[in-house]
């Protein structure tokens, strides 16, 4: 074996999503660079079997380990990559998929491979919820309930998820919640507060469509209780990456933020319930993770970098411009008033 040569774990999780996994692992020895890479296979054989898997591929210094699931697959594979050299690749096979589709990562399994065997790999930051690790979504609220009612329900898939959605909107009561973050504390009545590290739950319903994988900041959106006629409008906003531009949304962006309700509750991470007490912790942590991303997924960050910067030196200058006008008024005031 040329000891040059890259390795690759891949972990299958047989239950995610609705599809099966059969026709995946047949491309690979079609798709995967046989020159460049060797690999192995392994089946995730119960709940939390992927993070003893990545966390003992990681020891071994594998190159990848791709996560052939959904976003509970990688959450637990994730959890295990942090602060290590071994990068996380995302074959896409959940329900919702919302890590993979926020790196634009194709949900055609041949091209998903192909971006795998290119190797382009990118940084990204990652969040905590009361000490666990999670990489698109946290939150609590309505959105947590309905995590919980869809992990006990059986069956997968969107319409499973959107079947628990509408019966569960009908009779949930928002809550008050007391937000604390670097900047002070506050109160609001709440239907439910996500934190985005990515922007979207998944399916492409972008709860916090603002986000970003690498500023180092969570982006918050704070849904306030709504009537029926708003429904419409905030289905409509949610997937076409308009939500906070709604008027029953508030959105803000923070580092850390504790959340304090009145009585302990389920919680979500990536779509995962969890018992959780009166108060929450979260924080965002820089550059955490290698991922393995699409090439212009790499270029476009580069680009909105550039752009971002262009744009600070632009309002640098006009501030620079702000100032000088001020001191040379202020000046003018002076030579005025002394004349006077």
């Amino acid at each position: 074996m040329n000891e040059k040569m890259k390795k690759i774990t891949f972990i299958v999780n047989p239950i995610s999503g609705t599809q099966g996994k059969e026709l995946i692992l047949n491309l690979l020895n079609e798709k995967i660079d046989k020159e460049k890479y060797i690999w192995n296979v392994v089946n995730t054989e119960r709940a939390g079997h992927a993070i003893e898997i990545a966390a003992q591929a990681a020891r071994e210094n594998v190159d990848i380990v791709v996560a052939i699931g959904g976003d509970g697959t990688i959450n637990e594979i994730g959890r295990s990559l942090v602060h290590t050299k071994t990068a996380l690749g995302i074959i896409p096979c959940g329900s919702g998929n919302g890590l993979a589709r926020h790196l634009h990562i194709p949900m055609e399994p041949k091209k998903a491979l192909e971006i795998i065997n290119d190797g382009v790999m990118d940084s990204i930051d990652y969040g905590k919820i009361n000490g666990v690790d999670f990489f698109c979504t946290c939150g609590v609220g309505f959105d947590a309930f309905v995590s919980l009612k869809f992990a006990n329900a059986g069956k997968r898939g969107p319409l499973t998820y959107l079947e628990k959605t509408l019966q569960e909107s009908l009779t949930y009561q928002p809550e008050t919640y007391e937000l604390e973050t670097e900047d002070g504390i506050c109160k609001y009545k709440a239907f439910l507060i996500a934190c985005g590290n990515a922007s979207q739950y998944g399916n492409n319903a972008y709860i916090a469509p603002q986000a970003t994988l690498n500023d180092g900041l969570l982006d918050v959106t704070i849904l306030e209780p709504f009537t029926v006629l708003d429904v419409p409008a905030l289905a409509f906003q949610l997937f076409n990456k308009t939500l906070d531009q709604n008027s029953r949304i508030k959105t803000f962006r923070c580092r850390k933020l504790r959340i304090h309700r009145d009585n302990p509750g389920v919680v979500h991470f990536d779509g995962d319930p969890m018992q959780a007490d009166e108060d929450i912790n979260i924080e965002i942590i820089q550059r955490g993770l290698y991922v393995v991303v699409p090439r212009n997924t790499v270029e476009s960050n580069n680009v909105l970098q550039k752009a971002q910067e262009y744009v600070n030196g632009i309002k640098m200058i006009n501030e620079a411009i702000v100032d000088n006008i001020t001191h040379k008024n202020q000046k003018i005031i002076k030579k005025l008033t002394r004349k006077d």
